[in-house]
């Protein structure tokens, strides 16, 4: 997606047709009535509709608890024997997509985990999005899991006339992804998770990313194929994890230079803490700025090509940024100002037109 920038490109991983994604129960999207309960949502061509919620859905413990998992349910639908649920299901994934591609989406990170606790169900249930998702957009998939064998599954099921696949993720405790991405030609999301753990500062981020790149070209992956995930974790459990991220990403852009890619799902920032969009959009300001040019992101709600004009003069982004870099503990001026309201409800302001960071494209 290009930038205000014109000669440099910020890479979308689309990251809404997940089964694990949510809208609250009680929120605008979903209607209770008469003991059946919908999601309300539009086609793409403008029609109203009702996405109906299984029996089963209303029974979890995430609708108990007010989440409504609307993509695991549409897909449930949609794969269905109920021709008219399934005509449903599949309506509701093509407004999903569309949303995202019009948004600027690169690749749409497609993921099963939440369909069911059975290995065979969401080995079925990716081979059909895949190819459900192909079907509708020539935007390339980036196929996501848990599981090596789903991802294997998807990867399997891709058409190679809808562009290169991507792989999401490789890592030192799953180094067969990257195996699987030589044989599948696919680019790659490489994470610095560690053989048996997360990383706990920039030094291990940087030193377990590092050891995947070198796998990655030991096995013939191009630099440019790769995308290094350094790994984003809440700041509400440690204000030092936002620094953290930061300074691995500029490092790893030092390191390997300009072909390579970084990335990260960006919103991991946030969680947490009211009012995310604030918090989330003033990452990816900081993270492009220390080296990245990718981010696993809702390319609807973080519009990347409006982030870079944020007012950065702002009491809100500036309450942001001392949230992200660890110097307000433990987010305590950052809630306070959502507490009194003073955050705003109509998003991030911005002013006239800021070039972004200067450098080269990967």
């Amino acid at each position: 997606m290009k930038l205000t920038d014109p000669d440099l490109d910020f890479i979308i991983v689309g990251e809404n047709t997940h089964t694990t994604r949510v809208v609250m129960r009680r929120g605008k999207l979903v209607s209770e009535k008469d003991g059946e309960a919908v999601i309300l949502y539009t086609t793409v061509d403008g029609e109203k509709r009702q996405l109906p919620i299984s029996a089963a859905a209303l029974k979890t413990q995430d609708y108990e608890e007010g989440r409504v998992k609307h993509v695991k349910i549409a897909v449930q639908a949609a794969m269905s024997a109920d021709a008219a649920n399934a005509a449903e299901g599949a309506n509701y994934l093509r407004r999903q997509i569309q949303k995202q591609t019009e948004a600027g989406a690169d690749y749409l990170d497609l993921n099963v985990d939440e369909i069911s606790i059975k290995l065979e169900d969401q080995l079925a249930a990716m081979d059909w999005l895949v190819r459900f998702v192909q079907a509708e957009t020539d935007v390339p998939i980036s196929v996501d899991s848990s599981n090596i064998d789903v991802i294997r599954s998807g990867l399997k099921a891709c058409d190679p006339a809808g562009g290169r696949p991507m792989l999401n993720s490789a890592s030192l405790e799953r180094l067969d992804g990257l195996d699987l991405a030589v044989e599948y030609n696919a680019r790659v999301i490489v994470t610095a998770t560690g053989e048996s753990g997360m990383p706990s500062n920039t030094e291990e981020r940087v030193a377990n990313a590092s050891r995947m790149v070198d796998s990655g070209l030991e096995r013939g992956l191009a630099l440019g194929d790769l995308f290094v995930d350094p790994l984003i974790f809440p700041i509400s459990v440690d204000g030092r994890f936002g620094p953290h991220s930061l300074d691995a990403i500029r490092t790893l852009r030092q390191r390997y230079g300009d072909e390579i890619h970084i990335t990260g799902g960006f919103s991991n920032v946030s969680f947490g803490i009211p009012s995310r969009k604030w918090i989330n959009d003033v990452y990816i300001i900081l993270a492009v700025a220390a080296g990245a040019d990718s981010g696993i992101i809702d390319p609807v709600g973080s519009k990347p090509a409006e982030i870079f004009n944020i007012d950065r003069n702002c009491a809100p982004y500036k309450l942001s940024e001392d949230a992200i870099m660890g110097r307000d503990e433990h987010c305590a001026n950052y809630i306070m100002a959502w507490r009194n309201g003073e955050l705003g409800d109509g998003g991030p302001p911005v002013r006239e037109k800021r070039p972004r960071p200067q450098r080269k494209p990967a």
